[in-house]
């Protein structure tokens, strides 16, 4: 089946404000109507919590009430209609296909909305390799544009993260790596992508979401977009830094979204030949290194306290 990946994740919020300023601040356009737009159109879309459009909660804390997958065409439509039919209710209006997952993720189903983009990527210069940027052209400048290109993936907290895997496995889903006792790393047939979802097993009353992110341009584009963020007074949460499974660049924010939202760059592709790695789950295999974000300084008198020397 050609699942792409996500084209939007639909969240009924407390505080449309908050969550707008959030977004906006984050580097997604507003598109209106509460929706916050990533360069090729994939969005998080705000409701209020209350708003009856919106398909049931989780009974938890979560705030995510429905995530978006982008297809290729009709016929893949077609064919996840007759799968899950099989044994759940499907409705099919205006071209959207929904339904609910084994945990009880409400899910929609369309033709993707996403943008073909035509922008370059970031681009290093390496002793050893011919230059990628030539004489005079710069690596970075204080304005450059630093913003979300697409939305790469997202993570839910299940009471059963095999019983979810099985579920998601039927629509073509492969593992591309887990960790051991705790989830697997999910990619869809219509993408190379590392993953576009992973499932982290937890005790019922967390069932949610615990994070999203978009990709970047690049390592730098994920440093430059989260310097931003955290001068605009946003709490960093986790980051910056570099995945193991997946190599992602990382940065972690906390949000009034009820998760953790981040901005991401450089993960790795895979096709068929890929045969999953299984790693125990800790600080090790999460992280190959990780930063910690500090005020800026200039070696100009003595250090601060802990700066390097």
């Amino acid at each position: 089946m050609n699942i792409i990946g996500l084209d939007a994740l639909v969240f009924g919020v407390d505080d449309i404000d908050a969550c707008s300023h959030y977004l906006a601040d984050y580097g997604l356009a507003n598109a209106g109507d509460g929706r916050f737009e990533a360069l090729d159109g994939t969005a998080i879309v705000i409701r209020a919590r209350a708003d009856r459009s919106l398909p049931p909660g989780p009974g938890t804390a979560s705030m995510l009430r429905e995530t978006v997958y982008g297809v290729a065409d009709a016929a893949t439509l077609d064919a996840i209609e007759a799968e899950l039919a099989r044994d759940r209710p499907v409705t099919r209006r205006g071209g959207v296909l929904r339904c609910a997952d084994d945990m009880g993720f409400a899910l929609a189903f369309q033709v993707s909305v996403r943008r073909p983009l035509a922008l370059p990527a970031e681009t290093v210069n390496a002793p050893g390799a011919a230059p990628q940027r030539g004489p005079n052209a710069l690596g970075l400048s204080p304005d450059m544009a630093a913003l979300p290109r697409s939305l790469s993936h997202v993570v839910y907290f299940v009471p059963d993260a095999a019983r979810a895997e099985a579920f998601y496995i039927r629509l073509g889903f492969v593992c591309t790596d887990r960790f051991s006792g705790v989830g697997p790393f999910l990619r869809p047939a219509g993408t190379q992508d590392h993953h576009t979802l992973f499932m982290i097993q937890t005790p019922p009353h967390m069932l949610g979401c615990e994070h999203f992110t978009f990709h970047m341009g690049g390592p730098t584009e994920v440093m430059l977009a989260g310097t931003r963020f955290v001068e605009k007074g946003y709490q960093s949460f986790w980051g910056p830094g570099r995945h193991q499974l997946g190599s992602n660049w990382f940065w972690y924010f906390n949000s009034p979204l009820g998760c953790h939202v981040e901005y991401d760059a450089d993960m790795d592709l895979h096709d068929g030949a890929w045969r999953a790695r299984e790693l125990p789950m800790g600080a090790d295999s999460s992280q190959l290194f990780l930063f910690q974000y500090r005020a800026k300084w200039a070696p100009s008198g003595p250090p601060p306290a802990g700066a390097p020397r």
